[in-house]
């Protein structure tokens, strides 16, 4: 029986569900958190061979123990994983120091993390990218600005989210940034792009040809979303363009993916822009070697009747699925900010929706400031309902 590590299983909530899918393929699930075994949900529990207790997971000398710890007890582990963009470096640094070599090792990282370093990925690809400059002094800034003009953006360049990321529209601006930013963070400028966010979500399997395929898109800026504290929506797509695919793809091709569920996030401009292309046309943004954030996963199987957990647990079990995936529709999530005077209440909107509703629920803290506090996530058969849906939720008085 192959041996499975499976790092933080309860949080994100939704994650026990991979842990559930190996289970049911016939693997030892063993599972390391910070989280009290007793506070962990049923059916983790019942998904889990063994839970080992780490007061936090920030402490790598503590995880490496607990990693020691299982492979002494059950033997050789064939994978450890995460899903979880935050721990993909300990990911990666946990398979190297134990020579697990079925995911990211170490010298793997910088490729994969940095946004400056996948712009060679991308030229590798073929798809355009967004000009940039890695952040020193105002000088060098400056210069890049008026090549570029304003805005700009300004963002760690290994950064989570939309976290620490900065759009700036002026000189006065710029100093501002310069002067109030962590010493400590290497930060990367780049040209504004006039667009909303598609993203290629696909579960790849070990000979890196894609088992499933979806995408979302974001209408409006997540950078905006959280720094104006603002309603958050996206939406699970009916069907995926073939030239959001064909970008996935390559993409795909060039970082040399294998046996992950990935989450590649790509522009598609609203307007001409000189140096990327032609309103409409696919840019790149940035790739994420893990399933798209929060219950993502859960609306993709909503959207297309299926079960991406088991699918990606048979990729790991068998290195296929024959997962079936059913009729399709759109999958919309609303997060609607706390405070706001809407037009309908809670349950105005529950009571209208019902029938379409799958998911209604508070959104963590930790999560709160990309995706809302409260969210809905219902099902529709045409773009024109979910529209009208996203009108209802978000309308304020």
């Amino acid at each position: 029986m192959e041996n499975v590590i499976f790092i933080s299983p309860n949080f994100p909530t939704n994650y026990w569900q991979f842990c559930r899918e190996l289970r049911n393929n016939g693997m030892n699930v063993l599972g390391i958190g910070d989280a009290p075994y007793d506070q962990l949900s049923q059916q983790l529990r019942d998904s889990l061979t063994e839970y080992y207790k780490v007061s936090s997971l920030e402490d790598y000398d503590a995880v490496y123990r607990g990693v020691a710890f299982l492979i002494h007890r059950y033997g050789r582990v064939s994978w450890l994983e995460s899903n979880n963009e935050y721990w993909l470096e300990r990911d990666a640094r946990l398979r190297t120091d134990f020579h697990i070599t079925s995911g990211f090792q170490v010298e793997d990282i910088p490729r994969i993390k940095y946004k400056s370093q996948m712009k060679a990925y991308y030229k590798k690809a073929g798809i355009p990218a967004a000009r940039y400059h890695l952040v020193k002094e105002y000088k060098d800034c400056a210069a890049f600005v008026k090549k570029v003009g304003w805005p700009v953006v300004v963002k760690p360049d290994n950064g989570v989210g939309a976290s620490d990321t900065h759009k700036l529209d002026s000189d006065e601006e710029l100093r501002a940034f310069l002067e109030g930013k962590n010493p400590a963070v290497p930060y990367i400028m780049e040209e504004f792009v006039h667009a909303e966010v598609n993203s290629y979500d696909a579960i790849i399997g070990p000979d890196g040809e894609p088992i499933f395929e979806t995408g979302n898109v974001t209408p409006y800026s997540i950078m905006d979303i959280v720094n104006d504290e603002d309603n958050s929506i996206y939406y699970i797509v009916k069907d995926l363009p073939e030239d959001t695919r064909a970008a996935g793809r390559a993409a795909v091709k060039s970082f040399g993916v294998k046996s992950r569920f990935v989450h590649f996030e790509f522009f598609r401009l609203t307007r001409d822009q000189e140096g990327l292309g032609k309103a409409g046309q696919v840019v790149a943004l940035e790739v994420n070697m893990r399933p798209c954030g929060g219950f993502t996963p859960d609306m993709i199987n909503f959207a297309h009747s299926t079960n991406v957990y088991k699918i990606w647990a048979d990729m790991v079990a068998f290195g296929q699925s024959r997962m079936p995936v059913g009729e399709h529709c759109f999958c919309a999530y609303a997060g609607r900010r706390d405070g706001k005077p809407f037009r309908y209440s809670h349950d105005e909107i529950v009571e209208r929706y019902g029938s379409h509703m799958r998911m209604v629920d508070r959104i963590p803290d930790v999560l709160a400031g990309a995706m809302g506090n409260q969210m809905y996530v219902a099902v529709f058969p045409t773009r024109e309902e979910m529209d009208r849906f996203y009108r209802d939720v978000l309308e304020e008085r």
